[in-house]
């Protein structure tokens, strides 16, 4: 195709690579034409090479006037850190091939080199029209293609999983006319949040009964970010169930989580989904937390949030991560930015989300640590919390369970 060719078949392969376009809207108008038909010429190289899913896509280097692209199969991962016969030693350690699928998947040519080596796989040369420019938003363009057609490790991810309380035992209408209002309320919290200017890049994943949610962003905030989306989204449903005559809005228990997850994209057709889907130990804790949740109930995890994803980390901060407890309490303070925010039409005055405990006196309060044992006999430790959001004139939204009627069993201190 000519640069300059504008025929219906050049306006095509334009259109066929505009979400990754769309997704950097802002930027990607320094882009000339000439740059966008050499993307889409990388694009048709790398769904190529990905054959229907046959092959992960791993890295990627500049060279000359292409790319190099490193193509294993995608069973071919898991068998790098598997042991080999004759008591061999595997080919590589797990820690090399985490750090192969995380974070940015651009290589210079040494690397590109050392790994091919160490992987007993030679890359392929990917010729282009011209030499990549360079340019920021052209290289986040390729790290989204590339992701697109591999596996991604995410080390410290938080998500939220939302659960419709007696799914099952609802019709099937009635279990589509739910899950389109949960649908409803995620997308509704969302528009709240960007109208206040927090910036919340969510993804979501059926889980059957409800729905996995969590920021494509990463980082502290980002995480918090999530957190302050699940308290709208449940106080949106609360309020549409609130005014209900029928079946039509769910009834939900939601728990959040930190942990690591792998993030892939399915293929759909002949092609790989532009959404992502994630499982790991993230949501497998989340599932058996879910398990355990009450009717109405809000379950935090005991994790360790990483602060130094997504940033530098600050000198002045004496730790790496920050356990559930202490997330919270910034999660508190993190609620003036969601100052303005309206339900209903009623301006809320404030929000205060806080774990449950046994009343200590003078206004103190401790935070219980409950045990939770799914089907399999293994155990976890979760907290139960809440929160309250009082508006000007109406009613405050209570949400949760107060500490008081949990089950005694699940209590630890």
């Amino acid at each position: 195709m000519n640069y300059d060719d504008l025929s219906q078949s050049g306006v095509r392969k334009i259109a066929d690579f505009s979400p990754y376009l769309d997704q950097l809207a802002g930027l990607a108008r320094d882009m000339d034409l000439r740059q966008r038909s050499n993307l889409v010429q990388l694009e048709r190289a790398l769904h190529e090479h990905w054959s229907l899913g046959q092959n992960n896509i791993l890295s990627w280097a500049p060279l000359d006037e292409g790319v190099l692209i490193l193509v294993v199969p995608h069973y071919a991962i898991a068998e790098y850190t598997a042991a080999r016969p004759n008591d061999m030693p595997p080919r590589v350690s797990p820690r090399f091939v985490t750090e192969l699928i995380s974070g940015d998947r651009e290589l210079n040519f040494t690397q590109m080199q050392k790994v091919s080596r160490l992987l007993e796989v030679q890359p392929i040369y990917v010729p282009l029209r011209e030499p990549l420019s360079g340019h920021p938003v052209e290289t986040q363009i390729i790290e989204k293609m590339i992701r697109r057609y591999g596996i991604n490790y995410v080390a410290s991810r938080a998500v939220t999983l939302f659960d419709i309380v007696g799914f099952s035992l609802l019709t099937p209408f009635e279990q589509m006319t739910q899950l389109n209002s949960l649908s409803y309320s995620l997308n509704s919290a969302h528009a709240k949040m960007l109208e206040l200017g927090v910036a919340i890049n969510f993804a979501r994943s059926s889980s059957g009964d409800g729905f996995y949610v969590w920021n494509r962003d990463d980082g502290l905030e980002a995480n918090v970010n999530l957190y302050h989306f699940m308290h709208i989204v449940l106080a949106d449903n609360a309020i549409a169930r609130s005014k209900a005559m029928s079946k039509a809005v769910p009834r939900l228990r939601a728990c959040f989580h930190v942990g690591s997850c792998y993030e892939f994209h399915q293929a759909e057709g002949l092609n790989p989904t532009m959404h992502d889907f994630i499982v790991g130990d993230v949501t497998i804790e989340l599932a058996r937390m879910i398990e355990a949740a009450l009717p109405g109930q809000i379950l935090v995890g005991d994790f360790l949030a990483d602060l130094s994803a997504g940033r530098e980390l600050d000198p002045a901060e004496t730790q790496a991560h920050l356990d559930a407890v202490t997330f919270l309490e910034r999660a508190q303070g993190n609620l003036a930015k969601l100052g303005g925010l309206e339900f209903s039409g009623e301006r809320i005055s404030a929000i205060k989300c806080y774990l449950t405990g046994e009343n200590m006196g003078g206004g103190r309060f401790s935070i219980r640590r409950l045990l939770i044992k799914d089907k399999h006999g293994l155990s976890r430790v979760a907290y139960n919390a809440k929160v309250n959001i009082y508006r000007e004139t109406a009613k405050p939204i209570l949400l949760g369970i107060e500490d008081r009627k949990l089950p005694e069993a699940r209590q630890l201190a």
